[in-house]
């Protein structure tokens, strides 16, 4: 069957994240001052990151709700137990550099303007809902995509191959109609692929290589024996991956993965 709609992943894949994150977080830093238990900028920068991803492995396992890791990040990041109400108020503050420093990555627009001629547009995501909502629509994007199925409410995440069969079944396609564009091969290789016959593809012109939502980078996924490039991820998207019908049942829920 040929390709007749691609699904997105959102964080560093068509929104720069880890830019917006750390350059939002440090412009909230040096109006807030700085924490005194960190001997440099960049090792509070760090040290935030690392929490980020952290207490969203906490949420991803049902340990704790969107308002508490967000509360937990502060209270650990600055060491003080603070209210609820403290914890909010400060992480509100610092939402309002992080948000004003989104932005897509340059060939977003022009690749979907290119898609958009011959193939429909979707959004995977391992966050929630409102929150990728409210984000693609600040970045203007939110009407290119005719669904967005994110984990939080779903119940199964990326890697998990049922996540990506959901997502098919929201655009009334088959798995083998379906491309999928992410950035990360641990998360979104691995339950693309999951599929018999599953394969990946990456484009020849990639503008960077593939790097997790910490900034700290991932490895590059290689092209499998069989791989193909396609013409249309010519674009400096970062990592494309066919779907392909499963042979069996889907995969139950499993952990989710923030991304």
């Amino acid at each position: 069957m040929p390709i007749r709609a691609v699904l997105w992943d959102i964080d560093d894949t068509i929104f720069d994240y880890a830019g917006a994150a750390r350059t939002g977080m440090r412009q909230h830093l040096e109006r807030e001052g700085f924490p005194g238990t960190y001997v440099s900028m960049e090792g509070a920068l760090d040290a935030w990151t690392e929490l980020s991803v952290r207490h969203w492995e906490r949420l991803a396992a049902g340990e704790t709700d969107f308002a508490g890791q967000r509360r937990d990040r502060v209270r650990e990041f600055l060491s003080r137990d603070l209210r609820d109400a403290e914890a909010d108020e400060w992480f509100d503050r610092h939402a309002a550099h992080y948000e004003a420093a989104w932005a897509l990555f340059p060939d977003v627009l022009p690749v979907l303007d290119l898609l958009s001629r011959d193939y429909r547009h979707g959004i995977l995501s391992n966050a929630n809902t409102d929150h990728q909502h409210h984000k693609l629509t600040a970045l203007g994007v939110r009407d290119r995509f005719e669904v967005m199925v994110c984990a939080v409410e779903l119940g199964i995440s990326k890697p998990e191959a049922g996540a990506f069969h959901a997502a098919c079944e929201a655009l009334a396609l088959d798995p083998c109609e379906v491309a999928y564009v992410g950035n990360e091969p641990d998360i979104d290789a691995s339950g693309a692929v999951a599929a018999p016959d599953g394969h990946l593809a990456r484009p020849a012109g990639e503008r960077r290589q593939a790097r997790s939502r910490d900034d700290h980078g991932s490895r590059p996924a290689p092209r499998p024996a069989g791989g193909r490039y396609p013409f249309w991820s010519a674009g400096d998207l970062r990592v494309m991956f066919f779907l392909r019908r499963p042979s069996g049942p889907k995969d139950p829920a499993g952990k989710r993965r923030q991304k």
